[in-house]
C-alpha cells in the first residue's frame, strides 16, 4: 500500500468511528443503513492486520453513497455527522479509485472498457456528493439545482431539447464543422505548395484565431440571418484556422531521410503528399478535429445568443436563466456535454482505426 492509499484509509476509517460515534450521542433512529456504512467503515481499519481487497473499498463507498443518499428525506438540515459520513464515503471511492487503477494498469492501454471503469466511478462519486450538498444544505434551486431534478427535467422537457439539438448540432454544428475542417485541410496543401501564401497566411490565422467569439458571431448573424447558416458561419470561422496551422505543421512532420527516399523512388509532389507526407500529418489532423469539435460546439451556442428562432440550445440557456428555470439550463448543458463528448468520442475511435500505426495510438510500443 503507498503512502497516499495508507493515509486514505486512515482518515476514511478515523472519520467512520468519529461519525458514528457522534451518531449515536444523537437518537437518530432513522439512520439505522448509515449508522451500518459508518460500522463497517470504522471496521476498515483492521486492513492494517487483514488485508482487504480493493473491492471491500468500492464496497463501502457504494453502501456509503446508499444510505446518504436514502438519508436525504430524514435530515434537513443535515446533522455534523452526517457530513462526516459524506467525508469517509469520498475517500473510500478515491482510495478505491487510486487502487483500481494501479491494479488495472498494466491492462488500460489493451482494453478501452477498462479505461472507462476509472471514471464512471469518479463521476458518479461527484454526482453522489452533488445530490448529498445540494439537498442535504437546502442550496437554493436557482443557484444550484439537484442532479435529481436536473434528471427529472431532462425526462419531462425531452421534446423541446430535442428541438434545440436538432437546430444547433445537427444543423449549425456539423455543417460548419465539416465545412471548416475541409476548407483549412484544402489551404493548407495550398500553402505548403506556396511559400508566399505560407509567409503571408499563416500570421493572419494566428490573428483571427485570437478573435473572440463574442465580436465575430454578431457580425455572421449580421451576414447570413437569424437561422442556422449564421451559426454554421461561426463554426467554419472557429475550426478553420486550428486545421489549417495543424495540417501545415503536421505536412512539415516527415523526416527529411523519408523525403529523399521518395525522391529516389522518382515520386512526384503529388504522389510524396498522399503516400508519405499527409500520413505523417494524419496525427496533427486528427488533433485538430478533436479540438473544432468542440470549437464548433462552444462558437454556435454562442452565435445563438446574439439572434435565432425560438430555438436552439443557446438561446433556451439565455431564456432560462432570464425565467430562472435553472434546472433546464443545466438539462441543456447536460445535452450539450453529452453531445461534445460523443463527437469527440467519435473523431477519437476513428483516429484509432486511421492512425493505429503511429506510437501514440500505440501506447509508445514498439
Amino acid at each position: 500500500m503507498s503512502q497516499l492509499q495508507f493515509f486514505l484509509a486512515i482518515v476514511a476509517g478515523g472519520l467512520s468511528v468519529a461519525a458514528l460515534a457522534y451518531s449515536f450521542v444523537m437518537p437518530v433512529e432513522q439512520a439505522l443503513l448509515l449508522k451500518a456504512f459508518l460500522a463497517l467503515g470504522s471496521l476498515s481499519l483492521v486492513r492494517f492486520f487483514v488485508p482487504l481487497g480493493l473491492w471491500a473499498d468500492g464496497a463501502f463507498a457504494l453502501l456509503g453513497a446508499v444510505a446518504l443518499l436514502t438519508g436525504l428525506g430524514v435530515f434537513v438540515p443535515a446533522p455534523p455527522f452526517f457530513w462526516m459520513a459524506l467525508l469517509a464515503a469520498w475517500l473510500f471511492a478515491w482510495l478505491f479509485v487510486e487502487r483500481l487503477s494501479k491494479a488495472l494498469a498494466p491492462s488500460l492501454s489493451d482494453n478501452a472498457g477498462l479505461g472507462l471503469l476509472i471514471p464512471i466511478v469518479f463521476g458518479a462519486a461527484l454526482l453522489v456528493i452533488w445530490e448529498v450538498v445540494t439537498r442535504g444544505a437546502e442550496v437554493p434551486p436557482v443557484l444550484l439545482p439537484a442532479p435529481s431534478a436536473i434528471g427529472a427535467q431532462l425526462v419531462n422537457s425531452a421534446p423541446i431539447l430535442w428541438a434545440d439539438f436538432v437546430q444547433t448540432f445537427i444543423k449549425s454544428v456539423l455543417p460548419g464543422f465539416a465545412i471548416g475542417c475541409l476548407s483549412g485541410l484544402v489551404v493548407a496543401i495550398l500553402v505548403d505548395r506556396s511559400p508566399f501564401l505560407k509567409a503571408g497566411l499563416l500570421p493572419i490565422g494566428n490573428f483571427m484565431s485570437a478573435l473572440p467569439i463574442i465580436g465575430i458571431a454578431p457580425i455572421m448573424v449580421m451576414w447570413f440571418g437569424f437561422d442556422w447558416q449564421s451559426k454554421a458561419a461561426v463554426a467554419v470561422a472557429m475550426t478553420f484556422f486550428p486545421m489549417l496551422v495543424n495540417t501545415v505543421a503536421g505536412l512539415n512532420a516527415s523526416s527529411s531521410i523519408e523525403r529523399d527516399l521518395m525522391r529516389t523512388y522518382a515520386a512526384g509532389y503529388w504522389q510524396t503528399l498522399v503516400k508519405l507526407r499527409l500520413p505523417a500529418a494524419g496525427p496533427f489532423i486528427f488533433n485538430a478535429l478533436k479540438i473544432n469539435s468542440t470549437l464548433a460546439l462552444i462558437g454556435a451556442i454562442v452565435a445563438e445568443f446574439f439572434g435565432t428562432p425560438v430555438v436552439g440550445m443557446g438561446f433556451r440557456i439565455a431564456t432560462g436563466v432570464g425565467r430562472l428555470a435553472i434546472d433546464l439550463v443545466w438539462a441543456e448543458i447536460a445535452v450539450a456535454a453529452v453531445a461534445g463528448s460523443a463527437f469527440y468520442g467519435v473523431i477519437a475511435l476513428i483516429e484509432r482505426g486511421v492512425t493505429f500505426w503511429h506510437p501514440s495510438v500505440r501506447g509508445g510500443r514498439a
